[in-house]
């Protein structure tokens, strides 16, 4: 019932935008990119997309990511007729785009994420898929949209990357059903693996080299974390998503239960992203207003670097870690 009335509004709609969430990942990415795509191909209509933070270089590789225009490109007293969130677990992360969310005659959520409340009018969410690259490809798959080679290298980078390779827990025979679908389609695993994961300039692999060797255990060993400052972004001219994997990188640790970084965002704001093993890292970041999946998440906290190490130890011991 959902899929045909997405179909329906989508059929119905004149103008269409398609929003990301901030700091964009390769799920968010490829999904927005995946869905435009597959609008163009089977609507023959032209969407808008949106994301409010810059677009990192990795990603630029994907079909349709050119198209894609930040706040400053958009009028934002247009009054859409469909605007879909895409992978977008909470409101406030599409930032100031919410103008335009908020002034839209129908909106679409779909996404993924556990913590995701429902606040569109239709609202897809499917929790036990390890992407909205997987929720996609099976809402394509249902409707019956003919899924062109370029919508399967979106909906692959955006299962690949979510999943960690395939690697992380999320990783079920639905998504691999799901990649080996984008395969048929043409997609080359190892053509899509090398853009993202081998293709990182010498200052991102030396700057988080640097964030590694000043990791902080506590707990013996199974806590680690590591700060990421401005001052260090700009001495090592790191890329915007200079702290993308890093925090894998700690997890990977065989003593590691629970690893997170936190990022200067100005002097009183910090952004927290963390990993586990078994800890369910959504419920501590949704203390602080974030959230995500049970062993990935993330959250921002008012307050300094220092202040927000402080807060997150806290409530790690808590729950005696």
């Amino acid at each position: 019932m959902e899929c045909v009335q997405l179909n329906d509004i989508i059929k119905s709609s004149k103008n269409i935008l398609i929003i990301s969430h901030l700091n964009p990942d390769g799920d968010t990415l490829g999904s927005i990119c995946a869905m435009s795509e597959v609008i163009r191909e089977n609507f023959h209509k032209e969407c808008e997309l949106l994301c409010v933070s810059k677009v990192p270089k990795t990603y630029e590789f994907l079909p349709n990511v050119s198209k894609i225009k930040t706040l400053e490109d958009v009028d934002v007293s247009r009054e859409y007729d469909l605007v879909i969130n895409v992978d977008v677990a909470a409101i406030d992360r599409i930032g100031e785009a919410k103008v335009l969310f908020d002034k839209a005659k129908f909106t679409v959520n779909l996404d993924h994420h556990k913590t995701n409340r429902g606040y569109a009018d239709l609202n897809i969410i499917n929790p036990e898929a390890s992407s909205t690259g997987e929720l996609l490809a099976g809402i394509f798959k249902k409707i019956g949209w003919k899924v062109s080679y370029e919508t399967a290298v979106c909906l692959y980078t955006a299962i690949l990357t979510d999943t960690g390779s395939f690697r992380f827990d999320n990783t079920t025979s639905d998504s691999l059903k799901a990649a080996a679908d984008m395969v048929k389609a043409g997609v080359k695993p190892a053509e899509i693996y090398k853009k993202v994961y081998e293709s990182s300039s010498k200052n991102h692999v030396l700057f988080q080299a640097y964030c590694v060797s000043k990791a902080e255990f506590c707990e013996n060993d199974k806590i680690v974390y590591t700060t990421v400052y401005k001052k260090d972004i700009e001495k090592f001219n790191a890329p915007e998503d200079c702290t993308e994997g890093l925090t894998e990188k700690l997890r990977a640790i065989v003593t590691t239960e629970v690893a997170f970084v936190v990022r200067q965002i100005n002097s009183s704001t910090s952004k927290v992203s963390m990993r586990s093993k078994n800890v369910d890292v959504a419920e501590i970041c949704g203390v602080f207003g974030g959230g995500g999946h049970r062993l990935a998440a993330g959250c921002m906290i008012k307050g300094t670097v220092e202040e927000s190490i402080k807060k997150i130890l806290e409530e790690l011991r808590k729950r005696e870690i």
